[in-house]
């Protein structure tokens, strides 16, 4: 397997640790040079679902321009965001919208933060209740937001120990701050699994299919850097080069093979507006074949 130093803590970048045990064998294809738009989500969220590209990206003039969200909403798709970070930085204010209440009285909450899992029921409702020829879920994944990384995971996904369990990680051995950061990658891939098992109930009934990317790295002390939102241009891979993975319900096998010959491709937050469309089944004017990691299919 060839090893991509800046996604070290991805199994399937070569990483010795199987930090995506949960879906290794469950058929998703992974792309291993995806380049964020920004290093914050407050950049990349609003980018990924824009057709402006990274290197001319405009958050004023994105705000006031109609996102991927608006399009398949006026084309006839059931859009609904579940959000378990802090907001979708105005790209869903015009389609359905559900804020994870991290206050409610649950064992996946503390009052500050909700474990990711806790999407899975507002998502298993939505499916028992799919009324739309198509339809777009965004879950917004807290994932691994630093600086508190072990508050990201369960007691009981604390796979690798000792874990950092405080804020100022910079007074953190570096193999505690890895064994935090490790922890949440991992129970982010099972979040992720129990995703694609939901979605598995319903292939039989409708053509099912998740895209997981994130919208940027995070530094682990490389160089003496911490967390993320450094200017892009001065920023190292380890905050821009991000991971993506696609899993396809009834196409499963025949996807992962049409989609081998682009998973090595540099690819970008810029495939994700032209991809997502391929997915959810709308065509347009707007639509660039070239930009598009399904075309193939």
């Amino acid at each position: 397997m060839v090893y991509f130093p800046y996604l070290q803590n991805f199994q399937y970048a070569g990483y010795e640790r199987r930090t995506n045990q949960h879906t290794e064998n469950l058929g998703v294809t992974f792309f291993d040079q995806v380049s964020s738009c920004g290093t914050a989500t407050a950049v990349s969220v609003p980018c990924m679902f824009s057709l402006q590209f990274r290197d001319s990206f405009d958050l004023k003039a994105a705000d006031s321009q109609q996102n991927l969200l608006d399009l398949a909403a006026l084309a006839g798709v059931d859009v609904l965001w579940i959000d378990n970070n802090n907001g979708c930085k105005r790209v869903c204010e015009r389609v359905a919208y559900q804020q994870i209440d991290p206050a409610q009285d649950s064992p996946l909450c503390d009052g500050d933060y909700c474990f990711d899992e806790v999407m899975l029921a507002p998502l298993a409702a939505k499916l028992e209740n799919i009324d739309s020829e198509s339809t777009l879920i965004v879950l917004h994944m807290i994932g691994s937001h630093g600086p508190t990384y072990y508050r990201r995971y369960p007691h009981s996904a604390r796979a690798y120990q000792p874990d950092c369990e405080r804020s100022d990680i910079q007074n953190c051995s570096k193999a505690a701050l890895v064994n935090t950061y490790d922890n949440t990658v991992l129970y982010s891939d099972q979040v992720n699994a129990m995703v694609i098992r939901q979605l598995q109930q319903y292939q039989d009934k409708y053509d099912v299919s998740l895209l997981y990317v994130s919208d940027h790295g995070e530094s682990l002390g490389e160089k003496g850097l911490y967390l993320h939102g450094f200017p892009y241009a001065l920023a190292p891979g380890e905050q821009t080069h991000v991971p993506l993975y696609v899993w396809s319900g009834s196409g499963g096998a025949n996807a992962g093979e049409c989609l081998a010959d682009v998973r090595h491709e540099p690819l970008s937050h810029d495939n994700i507006y032209h991809s997502v469309m391929s997915l959810i089944g709308v065509e347009s004017t707007l639509h660039d074949a070239s930009l598009d990691i399904f075309s193939h299919c």
